[in-house]
């Protein structure tokens, strides 16, 4: 199944949740239940920790589905969007107490960077995260990744720069708790 779902789809998959159908719920956890536990384990590095999260999310899914609003962007990043919320409130009521509040704040901040960064890495075209896998993974510079993907080495770098700009996004987006109505912000 591809990882981006047309607009249409969101939209039929989310009035299909409203009338309760368990086999939308059921096809929304087939398609997103790995990135929303990767997301989770990002953000809490703990493997049990994220598959709390990943049920709170696909219930709270169930739940809301009217809590999405297709005009705000696609299916996938709100869920997205709401595991980082939930994964973010769990860090932060773990860690309470354990040191400053500044700590806190930069622990939340790398996680939720990582975690960002992440999802742009598998929610980006698959030739841009080619080109950056082969530089990242395989220390390819842009001719080397460019006889790999047998493309031009101008393309090469095209691809590379713009997958590092996306991927610049990961510390520039909003808090969690700035997230705009429906979109997960902390409960």
């Amino acid at each position: 199944m591809p990882k981006d779902a047309p607009p249409r789809w969101d939209r039929r998959m989310q009035q299909r949740l409203a009338r309760g159908e368990a086999a939308a719920l059921g096809e929304l956890y087939d398609r997103f239940a790995s990135l929303v536990h990767s997301l989770a384990h990002r953000v809490l590095g703990d493997e049990s920790a994220a598959d709390r999260i990943t049920r709170e999310v696909f219930a709270y899914i169930w739940e809301n589905p009217d809590a999405y609003d297709p005009k705000q962007g696609s299916l996938r990043s709100w869920v997205a969007r709401v595991t980082q919320s939930q994964a973010v409130a769990r860090l932060r009521q773990a860690e309470l107490g354990r040191g400053s509040r500044e700590d806190l704040e930069r622990k939340v901040a790398s996680a939720t960077a990582a975690a960002r960064a992440d999802f742009i890495v598998t929610s980006m075209p698959a030739p841009l995260r080619a080109a950056l896998e082969l530089a990242y993974f395989k220390r390819r510079d842009y001719r080397q990744a460019a006889a790999d993907l047998k493309i031009s080495e101008d393309e090469a770098r095209r691809r590379l720069r713009l997958g590092l700009q996306l991927l610049s996004t990961a510390n520039t987006l909003p808090r969690e708790d700035i997230a705009p109505p429906g979109y997960g912000g902390s409960r």
